[in-house]
């Protein structure tokens, strides 16, 4: 998930300019071997468009799904948590944030929020009670919680970049490298798991927990690892030389990443098609009854559009 001057940086253009189908990539991602048409009948119900939700937001990130198929997200300068549930009603769940970026929910409906305000994790129950997960490592502030993926055993993998926000009283960051860490259930104390990394951004798990993504946006990047047990990871290797704000995964295993649109490659790391959006991509989840709505963040707005295939959280 990246900084809100991202968005500045491209242009707003009608989403009716926008067809879906393959863009002129320059950041040399692998060529697919799937053709268009191909892709469309995998991917995207027959007749599918991106459909504008809202435009009433300043920046938008951070979509996360409960068991119902709601969806979360947060409008961060706005320090708002929203909601999008299943009958496509909007409202506003939580006022006050703590600038939360990054979210996704535990097994027990709470939303696990990276509340950068502060540099916190909060656990946000369902009648909106707040706990605050963590804070600091080895007892100095992290940089700046920003997006994080939770595993089967409740453990929360987190990445920590440093974005200068207006709203914090300090000009440079406590620790001295931008990571990845793990919390394990229960833990008040993270462990580091890949601190060699420019800036490390958007995380995701794979289903079956055996694999972790990790997007270095500033080195453009995506790495695949290996989860061993006790959290820690291994044989990292390069997954696309792409970069990407938040990720997900399809019930197919395929990558959806943000930036430029949402662009889906296959678990071989081939390119398959990109989704064009107006402005900066923050982040995109499954949601949905049927998870088979896809749900995208893009600067001001949130879309949806309607898949044949299903999250695979």
């Amino acid at each position: 998930m990246n900084t809100v001057r991202n968005a500045l940086l491209v242009l707003l253009l009608p989403l009716s300019s926008y067809t879906i189908g393959f863009d002129n990539y320059k950041v040399g991602e692998p060529a697919s071997a799937v053709t268009k048409q191909d892709t469309l009948d995998d991917l995207v119900a027959d007749g599918a468009k991106p459909k504008l939700i809202s435009s009433q937001f300043k920046f938008t990130e951070g979509p996360a799904v409960d068991r119902e198929g709601n969806v979360f997200f947060t409008d961060q300068p706005n320090d708002k948590i929203w909601k999008f549930d299943t009958k496509g009603e909007l409202s506003v769940f939580l006022e006050k944030s703590g600038r939360s970026n990054g979210m996704y929910f535990d097994k027990k409906g709470n939303l696990i929020t990276a509340a950068d305000e502060k540099n916190q994790f909060w656990s946000i129950s369902p009648d909106k009670k707040i706990t605050i997960l963590l804070d600091k490592y080895k007892g100095q502030r992290l940089n700046g919680p920003n997006d994080l993926w939770i595993d089967k055993k409740g453990g929360i993998f987190f990445t920590d970049p440093y974005y200068q926000r207006p709203y914090w009283g300090r000009k440079k960051p406590e620790l001295s490298d931008e990571r990845v860490y793990y919390l394990p259930r229960g833990k008040k104390e993270a462990m580091v798991v890949d601190s060699n990394l420019v800036r490390p951004n958007g995380i995701i798990g794979s289903a079956n927990g055996k694999n972790l993504f990790v997007a270095d946006i500033n080195d453009r990047k995506i790495y695949k690892y290996d989860i061993n047990k006790n959290g820690t990871l291994s044989n990292r290797r390069l997954f696309v030389p792409m970069g990407s704000d938040g990720m997900t995964l399809d019930n197919k295993g395929n990558l959806y990443i943000t930036g430029q649109g949402v662009t889906v490659f296959n678990p071989e790391g081939k390119k398959i098609i990109n989704i064009p959006l107006p402005g900066w991509t923050a982040n995109v989840c499954f949601g949905g009854v049927n998870r088979d709505l896809l749900f995208i963040t893009s600067n001001i707005s949130v879309y949806t559009l309607q898949m044949k295939v299903k999250g695979s959280q």
